[in-house]
């Protein structure tokens, strides 16, 4: 199982976990108990699925993401432009939840939350600040879920998660026909983390979420190349070099709520918060160096995000369920640490989605979502040393970026 997508919610993160989920925009998430992959955001909620329950399905992303700007070396501009040109990917999903008994229950999960890939082409003029960019997680959970008594409920996890990732930088074509590499760095993890949830049932009508996961560290084993890292070979120009890159997977909170209105009419709402702040800096560690052996790739000094989702359902009839839900993801970069490469910015989501009851045991669910993502400016050099370097090779770079995304995802439930 794996992903690699753009850019959906804040950063590189990925929120496509259900389908079910994608329907209502993911509002209230760490509060509904619709199926197995309910314990993917709160493992606590492993306690209001009966008997055996199995999920499986599939999200597909469609990003449509263009930058366009100019690039200007000794007073002269060129034009530098890229559309879409952010991968669509399809992002699988398993989740199995068992009830042990009436207090207990475990659960298996199978998924992603994070993946992005971009890939701006060998003739995008301003290349020497970056022109590919790669991060892809798979990630296994092992839950558990025990009620302390009618109201409150508390799960926990063990999260097994593999990362891999590459970055990109090369030198113009329309300075260097042959377009060299400049910086390039590739790795990849395996590391552990950790999630825990807790649901408080108010009434039968009314329960509250919350859930936070944690931070997980990758240090990406793999090699760099590039004319960037030749001048500390004393034997001269390498094909390689062994080496490793940093890489912290940010924390992440949700509070969210369910409140079931009428017989048919439900509203649901979250609020996320993501520790993006812990995204400072893409370093190779390249220990052939000796003294040298920190050479910086790329500042990032990213900043905490927000979502703000609202979601309704309405139970049609037995059989049907509709969903429909708005969310508000807010940049995890100001205006000045935006860069081509992960092209950060505000998105509005706006989400529809359905629920069929085939059998008693079978329920098949689909949702779509339009991502609007915010016009925003790119400006490379940002101040930093290593953006300098850049500008100093193929000049400075001045820009917008703008885009969509598409999302359809389809899911199967099945109770033993």
């Amino acid at each position: 199982m794996s992903a690699s997508a753009s850019v959906n919610a804040a950063g590189f993160q990925l929120a496509e976990y259900s389908a079910t989920g994608l329907g209502r925009a993911y509002a209230g998430e760490a509060a509904m108990a619709d199926n197995a992959s309910s314990q993917w955001r709160n493992p606590a909620l492993l306690t209001y699925l009966e008997g055996t329950q199995v999920s499986v399905g599939a999200i597909y992303v469609d990003p449509n993401i263009d930058v366009t700007g100019d690039v200007t070396k000794t007073l002269v501009p060129r034009t530098a432009s890229s559309n879409d040109f952010a991968n669509s990917a399809v992002i699988p999903n398993f989740y199995l939840s068992h009830k042990y008994n009436d207090k207990f229950a475990l659960g298996l999960a199978l998924g992603t939350n994070y993946g992005m890939e971009t890939n701006l082409g060998d003739g995008f003029a301003a290349s020497h600040f970056g022109n590919e960019a790669m991060i892809k997680t798979m990630e296994a959970n092992l839950n558990a879920a025990y009620q302390l008594n009618e109201k409150i409920s508390l799960g926990a996890g063990i999260r097994l998660v593999h990362g891999e990732g590459h970055f990109g930088a090369s030198m113009p074509k329309a300075l260097v026909p042959t377009g060299p590499t400049l910086k390039y760095m590739e790795g990849d993890d395996l590391s552990w983390g950790w999630q825990v949830g807790t649901v408080w049932q108010l009434n039968e009508a009314h329960r509250i979420g919350f859930t936070y996961k944690s931070e997980v560290d990758l240090s990406l084993e793999g090699h760099a190349e590039g004319l960037a890292f030749d001048p500390y070979s004393p034997a001269g120009p390498k094909a390689q070099y062994n080496g490793s890159m940093e890489l912290a997977l940010p924390a992440t909170a949700e509070l969210a709520s369910y409140h079931q209105l009428t017989e048919k009419l439900a509203m649901h709402a979250s609020i996320n918060w993501t520790d993006w702040s812990s995204f400072k800096q893409l370093v190779a560690e390249i220990p052939e160096f000796g003294a040298n052996s920190t050479q910086m790739i790329k500042e990032e000094n990213w900043e905490d995000n927000y979502r703000f989702a609202l979601g309704a359902t309405y139970q049609v009839d037995p059989k049907l369920t509709l969903r429909t839900g708005v969310a508000y993801d807010t940049s995890a970069v100001s205006d000045k640490n935006r860069t081509i490469t992960i092209p950060e910015t505000d998105r509005t989501w706006l989400s529809i989605g359905a629920s069929y009851e085939a059998t008693k045991q079978l329920t098949l669910d689909a949702g779509f979502t339009y991502i609007i993502a915010k016009d925003a400016s790119i400006k490379e050099s940002r101040g930093y040393e290593s953006d300098d370097q850049a500008q100093a090779i193929g000049g400075q770079f001045e820009g917008e970026v703008s885009g969509s995304i598409w999302l359809v995802g389809v899911q199967a439930n099945y109770k033993f």
